[in-house]
């Protein structure tokens, strides 16, 4: 792995735990010499994972559509900032441009990015590691939630491996750095029969 793109909130949160399991995110980055790509903000968690990677002279990526670039909200001190047209070309160009995906805490716009990646590891689009950072567990209620779907026969049991889920993001990057995807990626229970 040499870039990750971490999907994060706009917004910092509440809990304290938040911005700085963000900024552990950005340090932990750097350590292991890996480049961060994300949405190019310096706004909420998104921005304090990017000052933590460039404070520790990392490399920051950042990945914005014209119509967000507002000068409170796009960041400008990154090593490099892609501007695309629109919210698709900016997922696509991140997904081209790193080797794993990490989801600080956020709310709709992280949850669809994610989800949006999980979605192309099931279908075989990427074999890359995904990872849910459970700060303070706050992605419990979703894990318990891809548990509940795959019980009801919407998941596959193995495609439950597809997301890894932790806390620390150490931890987090080392069973990515180790990940392997699942053998079999077929989606559709049907066909099993």
């Amino acid at each position: 792995m040499k870039r990750i793109c971490v999907f994060a909130g706009s917004n910092p949160g509440v809990n304290p735990a938040f911005e700085q399991v963000a900024q552990e995110l950005g340090r932990e980055l750097v350590a292991r010499d890996l480049d961060l790509v994300y949405g190019g903000s310096n706004m909420g968690l998104m921005g304090r994972v990017a000052n933590a990677v460039l404070a520790a002279e990392g490399k920051a990526i950042g990945v914005m559509p014209t119509g967000l670039f507002r000068g409170e909200i796009v960041h400008t001190g990154l090593t490099d900032l892609h501007e695309v047209g629109t919210m698709h070309e900016r997922k696509a160009m991140m997904n081209d441009l790193s080797d794993g995906f990490i989801a600080l805490p956020g709310g709709y716009g992280t949850f669809e990015e994610i989800f949006e990646v999980i979605s192309w590891g099931q279908i075989g689009i990427h074999s890359k590691p995904i990872g849910l950072l459970n700060v303070a567990g706050f992605y419990t209620p979703l894990m318990e939630m891809v548990n509940h779907a795959t019980l009801a026969g919407f998941i596959p049991a193995m495609q439950g491996d597809l997301v890894i889920c932790e806390s620390d993001p150490a931890v987090l990057l080392d069973r990515m750095r180790d990940y392997k995807p699942p053998v079999k990626l077929n989606k559709w229970s049907e066909l099993e029969k």
